[in-house]
């Protein structure tokens, strides 16, 4: 906000702190509201004062400033609202440094800032009217973040007060907040410990009146607890919407002045006439192919008729006009008679089917068709020294299940150069792994590192949830233990006049284009494990929600008796080609001793016996090797090196020590103990060295292990115990 404009502010004693002067001769003003329980402050005139709006937004000791830049002319030859959300995550604001050796500066965005940044972006995209082709970057910046509260819902409303005081044209505001379930009831916006068990982690966007984003990951969560929670999210929010509101009374906020990029009515008034009887036959078919032709034959027929060097419009108002009424007469007749482009009644799922163990020396491998979309998932195992190491603003942690996708051009039929993963593949990516994760077994029953891959061959709607569903395929074809299998449909919606709508099942690439939400449901038979809703309106209402949910349930117990055709239980066997892991436990205090000095033990076991160990705080030891008799070889040494000398056990040991009083003797690698004088022989002993040397073997019993851990053995004992035995 500039200056000129906050000089014009009157302070309000209860909600506006201090005053303090800025070189533009503005002021600082603060508000505070009540939110979920605790006092959120949002400060703005201090900081940025040459972006448009910028705010910081405070709860408890996490700080985030939120900017909004708008450009004061739209982008020419583009098609699309240029809107740029950035979350910036910054080490010093969790008091770290980065523990890369070489990198301590921040870099590329993780895929936690990546996600994020989406999560801003989804619910505020569709309040900026159509046609608005000026540039806007919002950029949330961590300041402090206290481990305690999720930065990533203080960002959201930043940005959404931002651009609220910027004078862009935002039909906003909006707010967010998380809802968790701990102990069966429903945390608004709870700590970061408490999230740690929670059963929900469900975020939610809204405006003052309705819904605008959904994100979840749940633990086989009901449709009706998820509804319950969904409503308690948008119920919370309000106390941060109406303070937005009062920000922006209380600034005087002008709005700025744009144009917005119409269709050419002309063009689109005399296709919707040209082609009005034409579109029943060409839009609606049940092959998708002949669908495709009739469509792009229609596009030529009116190129020639209208378009060219001397036609009546230019070739972009043409295309506009073209699919601006294609799009119309998609959701007119889905409204008007239920009608889809594939002939599918609103509740039907596209035929699907499977396929797994295709790939040759992969360790599972699925593929997933419904439709014209088509996903190959490939899983691989590794030993729980590859999983990813986590760095972050926020943890410090690793990761032993990814799932990652890939959106290659040809899968779409187009051509394009192929970069690195954007945030569309990052996000796809990050849904499938979060439907998968409740039923990924504990590394203490399946300890691999496991990572699939989803290759999305051929894409005609709802990607991610067939990465969902060949993701499930293939770790049940690799093997691994999943506690319940996991499908996932992605639902639509058509809204009319007057609260008429309909909401479709398994949407399509289409009527994704033409229609008004997408809302990705996948679970178990017992429950909702990952949820998203994005939409292209301003909103929608809990009851339709709630329909839409109910339906979804039906169309995932299809699918899921699909994909169990093909699949029905992970197999007993692990592939060929995979790692087989070897299990054991040894006492804590013993890791160092398998490790050794300078890890001198470990890497002696590890380059004789060829295996990969790994160690686990807890004394969980793992081995990993292809060969059998190494892992067993490797085993056998660290339960050699790490046993535990039991009190009346005798031992073959060798003399390492001499000394007057008795001699010690080594009965297990780095444990010794001493055979007193006393106890060498049955006779008396005047001198330790003329019963035993240095190196010699002898067989001793363990006697005692005193208070301080000593051992005292004994060679009479034996001696003794060797004459009971032969009477």
């Amino acid at each position: 906000m500039s200056g000129k404009s906050l000089a014009r502010i009157v302070r309000d004693k209860e909600n506006m702190s201090q005053e303090i002067i800025h070189p533009f001769g503005g002021k600082t003003v603060k508000f505070e509201t009540d939110f979920a329980g605790r006092k959120l402050v949002i400060e703005t005139g201090k900081m940025a004062f040459l972006a448009d709006g910028a705010v910081t937004v405070q709860y408890g000791d996490t700080m985030v400033m939120g900017t909004a830049t708008v450009a004061n002319s739209p982008r020419e030859g583009i098609d699309f609202f240029p809107l740029l959300i950035d979350y910036e995550e910054r080490m010093y604001a969790a008091g770290k440094i980065s523990g890369s050796r070489f990198l301590k500066r921040e870099g590329r965005a993780t895929e936690q800032a990546t996600l994020t940044a989406r999560l801003i972006d989804r619910p505020i995209r569709p309040l900026f009217p159509k046609g608005y082709r000026n540039d806007v970057q919002c950029v949330a910046t961590v300041l402090s973040a206290d481990l305690v509260h999720s930065p990533d819902i203080i960002a959201m409303i930043a940005i959404s007060t931002a651009l609220t005081i910027s004078g862009a044209p935002f039909e906003g505001p909006i707010a967010g907040v998380r809802i968790g379930m701990i102990d069966g009831k429903l945390v608004p916006f709870p700590t970061a410990a408490e999230m740690t068990v929670s059963k929900l982690d469900l975020v939610v966007s809204g405006t003052k009146d309705a819904i605008m984003m959904v994100e979840a990951g749940a633990n086989e969560v009901d449709e009706a607890t998820m509804i319950e929670a969904i409503e308690l999210a948008h119920k919370t929010i309000q106390p941060v919407i109406e303070l937005q509101e009062k920000i922006a009374k209380e600034l005087k906020v002008e709005p700025k002045e744009y144009e917005l990029h119409k269709p050419n009515a002309e063009a689109t008034e005399v296709l919707d006439k040209y082609l009005d009887g034409k579109l029943d036959a060409a839009i609606r078919h049940k092959n998708q192919y002949l669908r495709h032709d009739a469509i792009k034959n229609l596009r030529r027929e009116v190129v020639d008729k209208f378009g060219g060097e001397d036609g009546q419009f230019n070739s972009d108002d043409l295309e506009t006009a073209f699919e601006k009424v294609i799009d119309a007469e998609i959701r007119r007749a889905i409204l008007d008679h239920e009608a889809r482009p594939d002939d599918r009644k609103p509740d039907e799922i596209r035929p699907i089917s499977g396929q797994v163990g295709l790939i040759p020396r992969a360790h599972g491998s699925g593929l997933f068709t419904r439709g014209t979309t088509q996903v190959l998932n490939v899983t691989t195992l590794a030993s729980t020294s590859y999983a990813q190491i986590l760095d972050t603003m926020e943890m410090d942690t690793t990761k032993r299940y990814m799932h990652h996708y890939n959106f290659p051009p040809y899968s779409t039929g187009e051509v394009r150069p192929m970069r690195s993963p954007g945030r569309r593949e990052i996000g796809h990516g990050a849904l499938a792994e979060r439907a998968l994760l409740p039923v990924i077994p504990s590394v203490e029953d399946f300890p691999y590192t496991i990572r699939t891959v989803s290759e999305v061959v051929s894409s005609n709607g709802s990607t991610s949830m067939a990465s969902v569903c060949g993701s499930t395929l293939s770790l049940m074809d690799a093997g691994v233990p999943l506690r319940k299998p996991v499908a996932g449909i992605a639902m639509g919606l058509v809204l009319g006049e007057k609260g008429k709508h309909v909401i479709l099942s398994d949407i399509q690439g289409a009527e994704d284009f033409a229609g008004d939400m997408d809302f990705k449901v996948a679970g178990t038979d017992d429950g909702i494990t990952a949820l998203q809703m994005d939409i292209k309106v301003k909103g929608i209402t809990p009851e339709i929600m709630k329909k839409a949910l109910a339906q979804a349930n039906k169309g995932r117990a299809n699918i899921m008796s699909e994909m169990l055709k093909v699949i029905d239980k992970p197999r007993a066997d692990l592939a060929a080609h995979a790692p087989r892991i070897s299990k054991m436990m040894i006492h804590p205090d013993d890791i160092k001793i398998v490790i050794g000095k300078g890890g001198e033990t470990i890497n002696k076991i590890i380059n004789e016996t060829g295996v990969e160990i790994d160690l686990e705080d807890n004394g969980l030891v793992m081995i990993a090797s292809n060969d059998g008799d190494s892992a067993k070889a490797a085993m056998e040494w660290i339960e050699r090196i790490t046993a535990r000398p039991e009190v009346g056990k005798i031992y073959t040991g060798k003399v390492v020590k001499l000394m007057d009083f008795g001699a010690f003797v080594e009965i297990m690698p780095g444990k010794d103990g001493l055979v007193h004088v006393s106890q060498i022989a049955d006779h008396r002993v005047e001198k330790v060295s003329d019963e035993l040397k240095e190196g010699q073997e002898v067989t001793v019993k363990l006697m005692e292990i005193d208070n301080q851990g000593r051992l005292n053995l004994s060679m009479k004992a034996v001696k003794e115990h060797a004459r009971g035995s032969e009477k």
